[in-house]
C-alpha cells in the first residue's frame, strides 16, 4: 500500500547532499516535495543551464532493520496465545517456517493466506484493530533508537523517507507514524467488492526484487517520474539485496551472514543497531 501524509509547516535548508541547493519541504497532493533553487553561492551574472532537481529518497527495511525482531514470527506466535490463531494453521506455519530456513522450495503467499484464513471471518474493522493491538503491545518496545535517530536525519536532509516491508499493511501504517516517515509500502491482503477480506494475497509479497519496484511505483506517484533518486537504502537479509544494490549510498544494518558476507564484497558499511 503507499501511504502519504500533510505536512503543516515549512522546513528549509541547505542539503548536505547538495550544498549549493536551499531544499524547501511544501507539501503537495499530502506529500513533502523538495522544490530546489540556487544559492547566493552561484553567480547571478553568468548564465546557469536549466537542470531539473531531483528529491532523494531513503528506503528503511521493517524487521530486523527498524525493529529486533520479525513482525511475521511474532505476530504469528501473539495471534496463536490470543486464540485468533487455529492450532491447524499454527501447524502450516512452522512447516512454512521450516522450509524457509532450510532455503526449500516455499510458496511466499502461503504464510500470509494462513494467517488471513482464521482473521478473514471477523471483519475487516476487527482486523485493523487487532493489528494495531499487536504493534502497540509486541512491536512497541522493540524499535531500535538508532533507526529512530536515522529516519529522523534523513528526513530534516530533505530525503523522502519509506519504510519497506513484507509485513501487513495495517502494521506497516502504524510503524510509519511511530517512525515519522514520509509513506510506506507493504503486502496487501485481497479483499472482495464487499470489502471483506478473501484470505488472499493482492499481488506480490513485498521482498527481493519485489520491493525495487514497490520502491518505484511509490516514488513515481508520490514524487514523480524521473524526479527522485534511490540516495539511501537499509537492510538487514539477503532478500533486501535487490534494493541494496540500486541505492547509492547502501547500508547492511545487522546483517546475516549472508548478506554480511555481499557486504563485505561491495564493501557497503555494516552498522550494528543493536548497541543501543
Amino acid at each position: 500500500i503507499l501511504e502519504r501524509r500533510p505536512v503543516t509547516s515549512e522546513v528549509e535548508g541547505s542539503s548536505p547532499l547538495h550544498p549549493a541547493i536551499v531544499y524547501h519541504r511544501t507539501p503537495l497532493l499530502g506529500f513533502f516535495f523538495c522544490k530546489g533553487v540556487v544559492c547566493d553561492t552561484m553567480s547571478q551574472d553568468t548564465p546557469q543551464p536549466h537542470t531539473v532537481q531531483t528529491r532523494s529518497v531513503a528506503v528503511f527495511d521493517y524487521d530486523g532493520t527498524c525493529i529486533d525482531g520479525q513482525s511475521g514470527l511474532l505476530i504469528a506466535r501473539w495471534l496463536l496465545r490470543k486464540k485468533y490463531l487455529s492450532l491447524r494453521s499454527a501447524a502450516g506455519l512452522a512447516w512454512w517456517g521450516f522450509r524457509y530456513k532450510l532455503h526449500l522450495p516455499y510458496r511466499e503467499e502461503r504464510s500470509r493466506e494462513l494467517i488471513f484464513h482464521d482473521l478473514a471471518p471477523l471483519g475487516s474493522e476487527q482486523i485493523h484493530s487487532i493489528m494495531v493491538d499487536f504493534h502497540r503491545e509486541v512491536l512497541l518496545p522493540l524499535y531500535r533508537p538508532a533507526a529512530l535517530r536515522e529516519i529522523a536525519e534523513r528526513n530534516e536532509q530533505g530525503c523522502a523517507t519509506v519504510i519497506i516491508s513484507a509485513t501487513f499493511e495495517d502494521i506497516a501504517k502504524e510503524a510509519s507514524l511511530y517512525l515519522g516517515t514520509d509513506g510506506f509500502v507493504a503486502t496487501q491482503m485481497e479483499c472482495d467488492e464487499f470489502g471483506h477480506y478473501t484470505g488472499n494475497v493482492l499481488g506480490k509479497v513485498i521482498t527481493d526484487e519485489a520491493k525495487v519496484e514497490a520502491v518505484r511505483q511509490w516514488a513515481d506517484e508520490f514524487i514523480g517520474k524521473d524526479s527522485w533518486n534511490l540516495m539511501y537504502a537499509y537492510g538487514d537479509h539477503h532478500s533486501d539485496v535487490d534494493l541494496l544494490i540500486e541505492a547509492a549510498h547502501p547500508v547492511a544494518v545487522c546483517p546475516g551472514p549472508t548478506l554480511r558476507k555481499t557486504a563485505h564484497k561491495k564493501h557497503w558499511p555494516i552498522v550494528d543497531w543493536k548497541v543501543d
